[in-house]
């Protein structure tokens, strides 16, 4: 099986929602958000998973950065996706903004038997941010799965003014996964998303607990298998010249135990730096993601970020 997660950046529709400051991403809006542009992201969208999936598109797709369930039906119906029976987890948050996170499966290969929404909530009660969504699936060797989806409250502000909001995040994540580890020891979890923090910061590291030392694995711990792919030249965003990796997926130790039916590594992990993802940094030398936007000026990309992806091999099929 192949998983992916993908922070699409600001995949709006047209249309003026009442309930959310989507005001920019209309055709009169500041940036200028025709039906077009629109098309062409959508079409993008699709053309980055269907180069993660190589052969065929992800068994699993997590996605942030998305307004509503209809750009997510639009994506699944509009383009050749439309060929898989991918089915949709996804409720509208209550971030301002109005962009959520979603989770496609392919109900060819998995069954949902759960989805819940993990649900934020800020001390002062006035600030919004993404739910955690959460979904229960059972595979094709009969194995249950539990797949979390993730965009942690941004850096606005400053990392360090911004940190207790994340940390909040993680310790709700981090909270739910022990409810399952106290039920059953041996999870197989799957925790993905746009962190905007990186593997060593606090709430990662400390507050949701996830390890890096893969060698050292135990079932109801979890382990980022992203921490391996940072580095000077590569990560999944760049910022002032500097690669960092705020796309992370992490699972429990069960699925790094090479006798376990469902099974992964940390060499299974990868980002996926297709040259067209990319772009010249004219600034700071080398490359950096090919942006659909700069500023208010449409750059005909992509995204801010670069998609990251996971296989999961099974005794009964192997991908």
């Amino acid at each position: 099986m192949r998983f992916m997660f993908y922070n699409v950046e600001n995949f709006f529709d047209t249309q003026n929602d009442p309930s959310t400051n989507d005001n920019d991403f209309m055709p009169e809006g500041k940036m200028h958000w025709t039906r077009a542009r629109y098309i062409a992201k959508r079409d993008g969208i699709f053309r980055v998973i269907a180069g993660v999936g190589e052969w065929e598109p992800p068994d699993m797709i997590g996605l942030c950065e998305t307004e509503n369930r209809k750009v997510l039906e639009d994506l699944l119906t509009n383009t050749p996706l439309s060929k898989y029976p991918y089915r949709i987890v996804h409720r509208e948050s209550p971030d301002q903004r109005g962009i959520d996170v979603a989770f496609l499966y392919r109900s060819d290969r998995l069954r949902c038997i759960k989805q819940e929404f993990i649900r934020v909530r800020f001390p002062d009660n006035r600030r919004r941010t993404r739910d955690i969504a959460h979904a229960v699936l059972i595979t094709g060797s009969n194995d249950t799965l539990y797949v979390f989806i993730n965009h942690w409250p941004s850096r606005v502000g400053g990392q360090r003014q911004s940190d207790p909001a994340r940390t909040l995040a993680a310790t709700l994540l981090r909270n739910k996964v022990d409810s399952i580890f106290s039920v059953r020891p041996r999870a197989n979890i799957i925790i993905a998303g746009d962190l905007n923090d990186r593997p060593q910061d606090n709430s990662v590291r400390r507050h949701l607990n996830a390890l890096t030392d893969t060698a050292q694995s135990k079932p109801k711990n979890l382990f980022n298998l992203s921490a391996y792919r940072e580095s000077e030249i590569t990560g999944t965003i760049k910022y002032r010249g500097k690669w960092s990796v705020f796309d992370q997926i992490i699972v429990s130790g069960n699925l790094l135990h090479t006798g376990n039916r469902l099974r992964t590594s940390a060499d299974d992990c990868h980002i996926f730096r297709a040259p067209y993802l990319l772009e010249p940094d004219t600034r700071y030398l080398g490359f950096m993601p090919f942006r659909m936007y700069i500023g208010q000026k449409f750059n005909k990309g992509f995204s801010d970020h670069l998609p990251v992806f996971l296989d999961i091999w099974t005794t009964t099929n192997k991908r």
